[in-house]
């Protein structure tokens, strides 16, 4: 007799009387905690007073039966126990309706005249269960409470309320927008959706809205078939059929051109989409997650963004909060950051001193997460083995009024003389910060903290008025 045996308590509804007495002497004398009942309603009535972890009932008994009583334990909102097993017990002319109530959420069913050997097993694989998915809770919970959430960390009040929601519509399929300043982590907030939901298993495929030219974004989307456009040599699949069965982020979802935000709505609503070029249409299962880094109601005032749009994907709303707005946050993060670079450039270093730690948390973060995320990589290689980080693998000069404008991982900063006006300033760092990447325009964006399509139509804007000034 276990101790998870003398905490599991088992209710028996039975309208035989010996066999009622009997499965009460039999269960409680393998250790669980007994209760009983004469037929469905005394059970139901039974089960809302004493709570059980599991009740064993026949199948057939006068004024409510095994299976009306398993309808009724299987209600929302009554109290009982969400991880309650039901056990049927039924007689050969059963069997079937038996099998039946297993769709209906009943744990198992067992032929009468009971074998004893096999009930005992069945409640020791049930009490089993039970114990672990408790226990899986309990982890789960923990963890949450203690600042992680699949692999988000963050133990402030902002961050306990986003992993909360998390896991409230993780299960479901409902739309999410996911808003916040770039690099603020909004593509690991549709990971964990995907990764604490039943599509988990299925692909997730994330797609960056603004790194595709306006031409190509319906076709990156919903695919086109062979011959539908020049340079359409062969048939394509678009994001959507891709993300078959799982899960679809559109990032940057702000900068898509108006006329595909219409057919995408259309996608939407219909769960049908139609290949360029196709003369039929597909039904697609995906759940649809979008971020963007603008205020998704200012661009419905300014036309850029179509409100029925808007609505359809703001089910839910997550907004993820600046790191300057959760510093508290930074020891967890860069713990988990420490132990993430060491497995990826096989080091040893041990974490950061508190000087290091003082230094980041008085610091205010323009590039986020990300910044951060690179400023601790540099760190780690740096760093010796065994060692930990301190202030001396910081870049040269952080933590000054300049820094805003270093370059995360150089040494080098951008010198702005008093006098230059704004738009001098910005030419003179987005200029700067592409030849840093080698003229990596992706790279260069997110270190700015724009969009692709900003960074492009900027650089557009600059190519333009020297074309004029060589004209004159």
């Amino acid at each position: 007799m276990t101790d998870m045996e003398n905490s599991t308590k088992v209710l028996i509804v039975e309208d035989e009387p010996h066999a009622l007495m009997g499965l009460a002497e039999l269960i409680s004398g393998w250790g669980y905690r007994t209760e009983t009942a004469r037929d469905g309603i005394e059970g139901w009535e039974k089960a809302l007073q004493w709570n059980p972890a599991i009740v064993v009932t026949d199948l057939k008994m006068p004024r409510m039966d095994g299976i009306g009583l398993l309808s009724k334990l299987a209600e929302e909102g009554t109290g009982i126990d969400s991880n309650l097993a039901v056990i049927l017990l039924t007689a050969q002319g059963t069997i079937q309706t038996a099998v039946d109530a297993m769709k209906l959420g009943a744990y198992d069913f067992l032929q009468k005249p009971v074998d004893s050997a096999r009930l005992r097993t069945t409640l020791a694989n049930v009490t089993k269960q039970r114990e672990t998915a408790i226990e899986l809770e309990v982890t789960r919970r923990r963890l949450r409470d203690t600042g992680v959430l699949g692999s988000m960390v963050g133990g402030s009040k902002a961050m306990r309320e986003i992993f909360t929601l998390i896991e409230q519509i993780a299960p479901s399929n409902v739309s999410v927008l996911i808003t916040g300043e770039s690099g603020t982590g909004k593509e690991m907030v549709s990971r964990t959706l995907h990764d604490l939901s039943p599509r988990k298993s299925k692909p997730f495929v994330a797609v960056n809205c603004a790194a595709i030219p306006e031409s190509l974004i319906e076709s990156e989307l919903f695919g086109h078939e062979k011959g539908s456009f020049t340079g359409a040599v062969e048939r394509r699949a678009g994001c959507f059929e891709l993300a078959s069965g799982g899960t679809l982020l559109l990032d940057e979802i702000g900068e898509m051109p108006v006329a595909t935000q219409s057919k995408l709505l259309r996608v939407l609503e219909e769960r049908k989409l139609r290949r360029l070029g196709a003369k039929a249409e597909q039904e697609v299962d995906v759940r649809v997650l979008a971020a963007t880094n603008r205020d998704p109601a200012q661009s419905v005032a300014e036309g850029t963004f179509r409100s029925d749009l808007y609505y359809r994907l703001n089910v839910f709303h997550i907004h993820m909060p600046p790191l300057r707005e959760h510093l508290d946050d930074i020891p967890a993060m860069v713990e988990t950051m420490v132990q993430e670079m060491n497995q990826k450039h096989n080091k040893r270093v041990s974490g950061a001193t508190h000087a290091m730690l003082d230094r980041m948390m008085s610091y205010n973060w323009p590039g986020n997460a990300r910044e951060l995320r690179n400023l601790v990589e540099r760190a780690v290689v740096l760093c010796a083995d065994g060692s930990a980080l301190d202030p001396g693998h910081l870049p040269p000069g952080f933590g000054t009024a300049q820094t805003a404008l270093t370059i995360p991982g150089d040494a080098s900063m951008v010198q702005v003389p008093v006098g230059t006006t704004v738009d001098e300033a910005e030419k003179l760092l987005i200029l700067r910060t592409l030849e840093s990447t080698g003229q990596n325009k992706t790279r260069a964006a997110e270190i700015l903290g724009v969009s692709l399509k900003t960074l492009h139509n900027k650089l557009k804007e600059y190519n333009q008025a020297a074309r004029e000034e060589q004209q004159v």
